[in-house]
């Protein structure tokens, strides 16, 4: 029996320090991701700022300061998470604490009517009780009354302490949990004030752009070509999208099939057929997992939205339609994957339905991109813009606000894509 108990404590510690130490890994991954964004940014500004020194307003540049722009849009997304997280932490903490409170009143008014009783009224030994008892039943009874009333006593006051001792450590965590928050505050305060002049920079290098022609001409064509690049990231969502859907179908056939094992070994072991559910369980845990993290299939559907769709931004114009159009200009034909949106007003991006973030990345000669998958197979494109509110992984109501609208030599143009697995379509045909 010790070395039984030996190895459950054994074990339980050794559980124990493999949280800690997932916990803490988990931690230092975030930290890492942090500090690695910091140094990109860091090593941009350094170059930006080198080139400064020689008076140059170049295409470049631009480029630098709009990768900043997304990078530290990423950070701050990375951080408003964390802050909200800590937020959550803080309120459980406040309610724990106002649960134990309550409990440690409780049982403190019960203690005080106890001995507030036996004062009034003494206390009997359980010899006293048999004496003064009518008969033998009613002595078994209060002997039995009066061993129970003392077991919970002696639990109330156990109680009591555990709770004060619960109080203080959930108070002590309280404390460190609004410590972290205001730590997290601060840097994401800071962080926005470096963003806000970030954009304060990058206007300056737009305005000294858009004196020169040439520069404008070759920030649009690199734009365009930059465009390509979506359709090629859409190809490795639908690509990964496919693998998981095989690996689910997989799990399903194999689960079905332990069932049918099940069935037909009826001979087989309890021992065995308890195993066997113990396979499937743990991948229905997987599929679980699954669902919570990628799948779409939970959302409402997409195709049934077809010309109800909601607009990206509030108001805006379309200045660049869908498919082919020719450059009077240039007399070159280009393609348009998608509709090219001129904001005024409010810059607010809006998810046109809900999804799941799949990708947000930035793409040079084009900035910031953003896309969200949807049920069906269906995505959503959001192209050019300057600041992101949501991460990848994020589930997205319909309405919510997900980015802004960037500036670029074309004025604050949103661009705006609609695909079915590989193939683009028309988003005005889907848009109300």
């Amino acid at each position: 029996m010790v070395r039984v108990f030996f190895y459950i404590v054994l074990f339980a510690i050794l559980i124990s320090v493999e949280g800690i130490y997932s916990q803490s890994e988990k931690i230092e991954t975030k930290k890492k991701e942090l500090q690695n964004l910091k140094d990109e940014i860091s090593k941009l500004e350094n170059d930006l700022a080198q080139k400064n020194r020689k008076e140059k307003k170049s295409l470049e540049d631009l480029e630098n300061i709009n990768k900043q722009n997304f990078l530290l849009s990423k950070l701050l997304t990375t951080l408003r998470s964390e802050e909200n997280q800590k937020q959550t932490e803080i309120e459980n903490q406040t309610l724990k604490i106002s649960d134990i409170e309550k409990e440690i009143d409780l049982l403190q008014k019960n203690y005080a009517k106890y001995v507030k009783a036996t004062y009034k009224h003494g206390s009997y030994t359980d010899w006293e009780s048999i004496v003064n008892s009518e008969s033998f039943n009613q002595a078994v009874m209060r002997l039995e009354y009066l061993k129970r009333f003392s077991v919970s006593r002696k639990k109330d006051l156990e109680k009591l302490e555990t709770n004060k001792k619960d109080l203080i450590t959930a108070k002590k965590k309280l404390e460190v949990e609004k410590h972290e928050k205001e730590i997290l505050t601060k840097q994401k305060e800071s962080e926005e004030t470096v963003l806000k002049k970030k954009l304060k920079d990058q206007k300056n290098v737009l305005a000294e752009i858009k004196k020169d022609k040439k520069k404008i001409q070759k920030s649009v064509n690199d734009k365009r070509k930059a465009e390509q690049k979506i359709g090629n990231m859409i190809g490795k969502l639908v690509e990964e999208a496919e693998k998981k859907r095989i690996a689910e179908e997989k799990k399903r056939k194999e689960k079905e099939l332990e069932k049918n094992k099940t069935v037909v070994s009826k001979d087989v072991k309890s021992k065995d057929v308890k195993s066997k559910d113990k396979i499937v369980t743990k991948k229905e845990v997987e599929t679980e997992d699954y669902n919570v993290d990628l799948s779409t299939s939970k959302f409402s559907s997409f195709t049934e939205l077809k010309g109800k769709l909601n607009w990206p931004i509030t108001k805006g114009k379309v200045v660049r339609k869908f498919g082919e159009s020719l450059n009077p200009n240039l007399k070159t034909v280009t393609v348009n994957y998608g509709i090219d949106i001129k904001a005024s007003g409010d810059l607010s991006v809006k998810n046109v339905a809900e999804g799941v973030v799949s990708t947000v990345e930035w793409l040079p000669g084009y900035g910031t991109v953003l896309i969200v998958s949807h049920s069906g197979n269906y995505r959503t494109v959001y192209g050019h813009l300057s600041e992101v509110f949501v991460k990848e992984g994020d589930k997205i109501k319909s309405g919510g606000v997900i980015g802004k609208v960037g500036e670029s030599v074309e004025g604050n143009l949103l661009h705006f894509e609609l695909w079915n697995a590989r193939q683009y379509v028309n988003p005005e045909l889907w848009l109300r």
